[in-house]
């Protein structure tokens, strides 16, 4: 989109220029993308790719952003545009105003272990499931529950490598339940490649773990748990927060906000997608 602030002035900002302006502007107002959104009736993905610079915005949508979010069009394709102080006032948006929230993950260790014994407990007898796969569960486990409820199931952090996410923390939990005789380790050939496998020697603690979670892991399981390692971390290094972290760096959960179908797991009214 290209936006002119007269007709003798052609003043143009890239797309990604529009995005980090109006993420600026929405962070500034305290609106998180889910409540900016709604006001401006599109989906959450279509906001977040706007700011990612990937989508461009209607001259509707600019007329309803520049409404919510309290600036001029003159001011906001200003090449001094500052997002320091309030800009300049054009309408008083009236509504609800809370502060962003920021993912900050906390391992919960006994939760974490009740996740990996419910994962194996279903994938149990199925020789795909080796280390690998499991590990690619959990990802997809950890990241669509994020997406759908704004909380982490496990809290477990994962770090960018070239074979895909890769959980922090994990051998050393293992590690944990084999010596508590929660886990039985194997190894197995697959496919004509030898494979570490896990078996679980005792049930999950389904008291532990909320119907929302255990239905997040169902669906994975559903989705995923007859994929070999090759499909599942192919699919895996597809993945928007995988494809955009730099590699060796933590993964961020809140990029799973920016998904795009077929990865996106969180389910928009109809009445928010007039893109």
């Amino acid at each position: 989109m290209k936006l002119s602030k007269s007709a003798n002035m052609d003043t143009t900002l890239s797309q990604k220029q529009i995005g980090t302006r109006l993420a600026k502007l929405r962070k500034l107002k305290g609106l998180s993308q889910e409540e900016l959104a709604k006001n401006i009736k599109i989906s959450r993905p279509s906001l977040a790719q706007i700011e990612l610079g990937n989508r461009s915005v209607s001259i509707l949508e600019m007329q309803r952003l520049a409404w919510v979010l309290a600036f001029s069009i003159d001011s906001f394709i200003a090449p001094n545009l500052s997002v320091v102080e309030e800009p300049k006032v054009a309408y008083e948006p009236k509504i609800k105003v809370t502060e962003e929230r920021i993912s900050v993950p906390t391992l919960d260790v006994n939760k974490l272990k009740n996740v990996l014994l419910y994962l194996l407990e279903r994938g149990a007898g199925k020789p795909n499931v080796g280390e690998t796969v499991l590990q690619r569960l959990l990802y997809f486990c950890d990241f669509n529950y994020y997406e759908i409820y704004e909380e982490h199931l496990t809290g477990n952090k994962y770090r960018k490598l070239p074979q895909g996410p890769a959980p922090e923390k994990l051998d050393t939990i293992l590690e944990q339940m084999l010596e508590n005789g929660q886990l039985q380790k194997i190894k197995t050939t697959y496919h004509n490649t030898t494979q570490t496998r896990f078996l679980p020697l005792e049930k999950a603690d389904l008291t532990q773990l909320k119907a929302s979670e255990k239905d997040v892991m169902d669906k994975v399981i559903e989705q995923m748990g007859d994929w070999n390692e090759p499909t599942i971390s192919d699919y895996a290094c597809k993945d928007l927060p995988w494809v955009v972290t730099e590699d060796g760096k933590k993964i961020s959960y809140n990029l799973a906000f920016y998904r795009e179908a077929p990865y996106s797991v969180r389910a928009y009214d109809e009445s928010e997608n007039e893109d």
